[in-house]
């Protein structure tokens, strides 16, 4: 392949023709022949046993085009990326095709962006709060407290249920004398206390007594099912069982059973290490994004609509796949966010259109500081990512994966680069400091929360 032809275009793209060779196209038209012979009947001939040029004389000479084209043209997008020397963005679009009969070579046309021309601001120096961390000893004892009700004991009592008990109760809800879906369980566990049920529930189950059947009468909250919000409820409820839950002593002993450490006091230590560990990473994180933010307000830079567009699509393919692993779809997810799908999508791109300037911005700033990547790192990197993808790759595609790869350090070289010179804001107490990060860059844990607490 080679560029045979360059016109630039308006809105930062540029036409591009590039000149497919006879040898090249005959391949693919000599694959795509191997690969449907068997499916093309020939008089004369066992189903793939026909030559070429029998078939072509019979159904003409087209017949192996389409599949070659296919082939082609990922061919050609990559030829377009890796192998000229322009500087394009995003994905290329092929436009036209032309066969030369004279010579059989192929002449395709696609329409590329090209990098923008960016002009950075001052990107040392940007200031953003960053609160101090510290484990006050009550959430330590509330983790161990935690780790102890998952370690209890469960065992029947003889005597009405109290507040964290378990109580095995068979109920039924009727709204207007009708019994509702969703509104009836047998044998049902509710540990007291836990706020399973809407308010109220509970609080009438204390004091009931074994075999006890009771009627309570509360309301649906407003916030409830859009059937049910604010109306009254009769609930018959009948308690069956009720359990106790011992709680193992806090002593050494309970230490050794429930970690690696031998005293109580060490494995104290080490929740409160690792939940000082976890709230650094937080607030790290946080003071990080607050940086990029800042930083993509920093530049000037004709972004092509082709770069955001793509971002947006890979952000969308990532969160769908995340959600999937949660057994929803993409349209009960943003129902569970509360918003329409155009509303969700305008929210989406915004966000994306903030990250494909954040990472121009981290470019320029490795362009700026000269910063440079060791072959080594990229060979470590590079090995580590065959093996992610399991399987042989050609030139081109290793071309491209050693790209990803050194615009990857850079980026977060400049984003070190970043931070390291940032000015740390005073934090107002009194006010929240945790900005949250782009859509895409969300933690998995926390989008399942967001979800859950919609259920």
């Amino acid at each position: 392949m080679n560029l045979k032809k360059s016109e630039k275009k308006e809105n930062n793209e540029v036409e591009l023709t590039i000149e497919v060779s006879p040898e090249e196209l005959e391949s693919e038209v000599q694959k795509a022949y191997l690969k449907n012979k068997n499916r093309i009947s020939v008089p004369g001939f066992r189903k793939g046993k026909a030559p070429r040029r029998m078939i072509e004389k019979l159904y003409g000479a087209e017949i192996f085009l389409s599949d070659a084209l296919e082939s082609v043209f990922p061919n050609v997008v990559r030829y377009v990326l890796y192998e000229t020397e322009l500087n394009i963005v995003g994905y290329p679009k092929i436009s036209d095709f032309n066969l030369n009969d004279e010579d059989k070579s192929a002449d395709v046309t696609v329409i590329a962006a090209l990098h923008p021309e960016v002009v950075i601001g001052k990107y040392k120096g940007i200031s953003a709060p960053k609160p101090s961390i510290e484990i006050p000893d009550s959430e330590v004892d509330s983790e161990i407290e935690n780790m102890r009700a998952r370690n209890a004991r469960i065992e029947k009592v003889d005597r009405p249920a109290k507040n964290g008990d378990v109580a095995i109760i068979d109920f039924e809800g009727f709204v207007n004398e009708t019994a509702f879906e969703g509104g009836k369980g047998e044998n049902y566990e509710l540990t007291l206390g836990s706020g399973q049920f809407i308010p109220g529930f509970e609080e009438k189950v204390e004091g009931m007594a074994v075999g006890e059947e009771r009627d309570i009468d509360l309301v649906f909250p407003l916030e409830y099912k859009k059937d049910l919000a604010g109306k009254a409820v009769l609930f018959k409820v009948k308690l069956n069982e009720v359990k106790q839950k011992i709680l193992p002593d806090l002593d050494d002993e309970f230490a050794m059973d429930v970690s690696e450490f031998d005293t109580l006091d060490e494995y104290k230590a080490d929740i409160r290490e690792r939940m000082l560990k976890s709230r650094q990473q937080d607030v790290d994180d946080t003071f990080e994004n607050i940086l990029m933010e800042k930083l993509g307000e920093t530049f000037e830079a004709d972004v092509p609509e082709t770069m955001i567009d793509e971002q947006f699509e890979k952000s969308m393919n990532k969160l769908e796949r995340q959600i999937s692993a949660y057994g929803m779809d993409i349209t009960k997810y943003i129902q569970m966010m509360g918003a329409t799908p155009d509303e969700f999508r305008a929210r989406m791109r915004e966000n994306c259109e903030n990250q494909v300037k954040i990472a121009l911005a981290l470019e320029k700033i490795a362009e700026l500081e000269g910063i440079e990547v060791n072959d080594t790192e990229v060979e470590d990197m590079y090995k580590e990512a065959l093996e992610r993808y399991n399987k042989e790759v050609d030139k081109t595609s290793e071309s491209a994966i050693r790209a990803d790869i050194i615009r990857d350090i850079k980026l977060q070289r400049a984003a070190k680069i970043v931070v390291d010179n940032a000015v740390v804001e005073d934090v107002d107490p009194e006010k929240p400091t945790a900005k949250k990060p782009a859509a895409e860059d969300s933690d998995l844990e926390n989008q399942k929360k967001e979800v859950e607490e919609k259920k």
